[in-house]
């Protein structure tokens, strides 16, 4: 009887140490980077879901979020968030450590994570079966115990999941890129249709205003190509440019490129939603500025409208099209009877040429009065050619140059700015002889709402004076966009 009592105690005790040990990560930063009163951090994030427009629904994979104080950078991190609209098993939260440097990433293996909304239930399962690399995952304290590039997340993902949200928090507190490598390669199971990844990170920190946005600019343009190398080399030549209190162009540029592991050389889409940075808002000092973006990553919708062969062929063509004129300065000639059907409709197409990931050439044809194989032939050769921005590309550039076409959709008669969609929608504007058009994604690159970018697209590119501008016609249409790696 003594010795069932006594592990009966034994067993009861051992039971409290665990329960002990296991502590929910308090908030750090809850009442400095965002209000630590539940009602009134409900209301902030209620106002800016409100506030924050609408994108085209897509299949989404990851976003990448700034994580500073709310009221510097949540409004662009609301975009993002804004534009998830199905659950996940999982979210895993993926950010840089502003406090240690150790070659692994940290994972908080103590027990949930606290908000002032509630408590975030994180995958066990997941963390015990990542902790088995030890060389990759393990726990470190002073990794979670003040860090808020994770935390500030959390109320966003609350907002939109309540209690139906179970997240994998990972610091990647790493600077070796074989080790960034091996974290990402360890993630891979997990990257799929089921789970979600959020990236963390802010941008510039802390030059002028002017040059924050020249900068950041060339940051995200790196990060949308999907492909790390050009990433790190942007990375490395911004460092060049020596700028005045230049102190970093992503702080979590590790995080970024862990995603960037996962996703490259796969037909994932990088979409930027929108930029500012702390010199655009009340309490920002522009001699001084950290930069915000935010970004979401989606695999294209299956359409119909092209198959994956049609466009294979297209991007063959295109290819023999830019070698053979600057190759040969010939173009080429079309077997009518070896081309898909859907090659051999009149529709418009814009070729744009890219070389180590930077814009080389861009030229395309609206009025769809070729076919589309024609009219891919014509503007891979303009492209090439006759972009005045470039020189002609030389044949020693051939190698390196990748392809990327943009085919156009039949146009479609709107009369009201509503029908029109923000990153899916391009518009094309028409009064007499005078036209120009938008493709879909410079409303998004431009941070633009539906207004600016009619305006813009009627006075820049239709050159319609006010008067024109009220009797014009306008119309919609699509881009189905691809390219070879």
């Amino acid at each position: 009887m003594r010795t069932t009592y006594t592990i009966a105690l034994l067993l009861l005790s051992l039971f409290l140490m665990q329960e002990l040990h296991a502590t929910n990560r308090p908030c750090a930063v809850a009442g400095s980077f965002y209000s630590q009163d539940k009602q009134e951090l409900s209301s902030e994030l209620s106002q800016l879901f409100k506030n924050a427009r609408e994108f085209s629904t897509q299949n989404i994979n990851a976003i990448i979020v700034p994580h500073a104080g709310y009221v510097f950078s949540a409004p662009t991190a609301t975009l993002a968030y804004k534009t998830l609209h199905k659950k996940y098993k999982n979210v895993f939260l993926i950010g840089s450590s502003h406090h240690i440097n150790v070659n692994a990433a940290s994972i908080y293996t103590q027990g949930d994570y606290q908000t002032p909304l509630g408590e975030v239930k994180v995958n066990q399962k997941i963390i015990n079966k990542l902790l088995e690399n030890k060389e990759l995952f393990s726990y470190h304290k002073d990794a979670h115990a003040k860090e808020h590039t994770l935390e500030v997340q959390l109320p966003f993902l609350q907002k939109i999941y309540g209690e139906d949200l179970q997240i994998v928090p990972i610091i990647i507190a790493t600077s070796d890129l074989q080790t960034i490598k091996a974290i990402s390669d360890s993630l891979r199971p997990y990257f799929n249709e089921e789970n979600l990844f959020v990236i963390s990170t802010d941008l510039s920190h802390y030059p002028s205003y002017e040059n924050a946005n020249k900068v950041d600019k060339r940051t995200l343009h790196a990060i949308t190509t999907n492909n790390p190398q050009i990433f790190l080399n942007t990375l490395q030549e911004n460092e060049r440019l020596k700028l005045n209190e230049l102190y970093t162009s992503a702080c979590g540029w590790a995080s970024v490129l862990t995603l960037m592991h996962l996703t490259q050389n796969k037909n994932y889409i990088y979409e930027l939603l929108d930029y500012t940075n702390s010199g655009d808002t009340k309490y920002g000092d522009k001699s001084r500025v950290v930069g915000y973006g935010s970004l979401r990553i989606h695999s294209p919708k299956k359409d119909t409208f092209l198959s994956q062969e049609e466009k294979e062929q297209l991007l063959q063509i295109a290819k023999l099209s830019l070698h053979e004129a600057t190759l040969h300065n010939k173009r080429i000639s079309l077997d009518s009877s070896q081309l898909h059907p859907k090659l051999q409709e009149h529709l418009g197409a814009f070729v744009t040429l890219y070389k180590n990931g930077q814009l080389r050439g861009c030229i395309g044809r609206f009025e769809p009065n070729q076919t589309l194989a024609d009219v891919v032939v014509d503007m891979a050769i303009a492209a090439a050619q006759h972009d005045t921005r470039f020189p002609k590309v030389s044949p020693s550039e051939l190698n390196n140059i990748n392809i990327e076409i943009s085919v156009l959709t039949p146009r479609k008669r709107i009369y009201s700015l509503d029908e029109i969609v923000l990153g899916k929608h391009g518009i094309y504007i028409q009064n007499g002889t005078k036209n120009g058009t938008y493709l879909p994604h410079v409303a998004t690159q431009m941070n633009w709402d539906t207004k600016k970018f009619v305006y813009s697209c009627a006075v820049e590119k239709a050159d319609l004076s006010e008067e024109e501008i009220e009797s014009m016609e306008l119309y919609i249409y699509e881009a189905i966009v691809f390219k070879n790696h």
